[in-house]
């Protein structure tokens, strides 16, 4: 019995010893670091944008509620939750917050920008186009992203317009009881 619990020791002894550090902490860093009890908080909105760059929308929302709870809901924060909710394809909250952020702040050219993409997502054409032209104006021509999708409303605008020479004339034939067909009249 002793022996058996002489070989445990030893066993245990020689795998703590296999450790990179030995017996004392290890600096390398595949292991997780120490807490620092008196560490200074990350700010949550750097965090947000850091997983909405990473295509994690439901964190990134969650960074910023926390960036709203400690700061308010100052503009950048309302674009921040407005932009992620955009990505998570929430229209209607989305369109609601960067409509309240460039009120607050008429002077930002993504509030804009993300406000055009919310109103081209909605089929709203020709404000989305007027909404791109005020962005591109504040950024001074300067984003590549802005200039492509003032361009696509642009564009969508003027190919949406109704040809006359192509319009038809159809009339609505009864099948059965209740099944009907669309037919263009000749």
């Amino acid at each position: 019995m002793k022996l058996g619990r002489v070989w445990a020791l030893c066993l245990s002894l020689g795998l703590a010893a296999c450790g990179p550090g030995g017996f004392s902490t290890s600096d390398d860093p595949v292991f997780a670091p120490s807490i620092d009890p008196r560490g200074t908080q990350v700010d949550q909105l750097t965090v947000g944008h850091r997983l909405m760059a990473a295509q994690e929308y439901e964190l990134a929302l969650s960074a910023f509620r926390l960036a709203a709870a400690e700061q308010g809901l100052t503009p950048e924060i309302i674009t921040s939750l407005g932009s992620v909710n955009l990505a998570l394809g929430r229209l209607n909250q989305a369109e609601e917050l960067l409509r309240r952020a460039v009120k607050e702040d008429p002077e930002t050219p993504d509030a804009w920008n993300n406000l055009g993409v919310v109103l081209i997502e909605r089929n709203q054409t020709a404000e989305a186009a007027q909404v791109f032209r005020r962005a591109f104006a504040l950024d001074n021509g300067e984003s590549v992203a802005i200039r492509d999708n003032l361009r696509l409303a642009l564009a969508k605008m003027e190919n949406s317009q109704y040809n006359v020479e192509e319009e038809q004339q159809y009339k609505l034939v009864r099948r059965g009881r209740s099944d009907f067909l669309v037919r263009p009249t000749q």
